[in-house]
């Protein structure tokens, strides 16, 4: 009976701990939360389909979404529209794909978790000429 008490006591005290400060409770594989991209953009990321989806919180520059290559959306702003689409499951992440506003491209992707504040986020043209940012995490 002594024991059964002894391992208790060890599980309350780290669940107590999770309850008190929301990064332990945070799950470092889950990249669920507001992101703070290298250009000083914030995107927001959710879950959607069996990945996730990324859209942006705030920009910096102009805004709009000038470098589209559809006109009629070149006025848009960029608050709002997803920039990425990450639903297909990786060994330690989600591929899928990325806008680029700063280009108007769409490039394939991924997304890793990199513990509980980073994120690696990776665009590539043909799979081959790759680009990666480290995102930390604001919320």
């Amino acid at each position: 009976m002594i024991a059964r008490h002894a391992m208790r006591v060890p599980v309350l005290a780290l669940l107590s701990l999770t309850a008190i400060h929301p990064a332990f409770a945070q799950p470092s594989g889950d990249p669920s939360g507001t992101w703070l991209t290298e250009s000083g953009a914030k995107v927001r990321v959710a879950r959607c389909g069996g990945g996730y989806c990324g859209t942006l919180a705030s920009t910096s520059g102009s805004g709009l979404d000038v470098n589209n290559p559809d006109p009629a959306l070149k006025s848009r702003k960029l608050v709002g529209v997803q920039i990425l689409t990450a639903t297909t499951p990786t060994g330690d992440g989600f591929g899928g794909s990325l806008y680029n506003p700063n280009d108007g491209k769409t490039y394939s992707g991924s997304l890793t978790p990199k513990g509980a504040v980073r994120l690696s986020v990776s665009g590539c043209v043909l799979r081959v000429l790759c680009k990666s940012q480290t995102w930390t995490r604001v919320k």
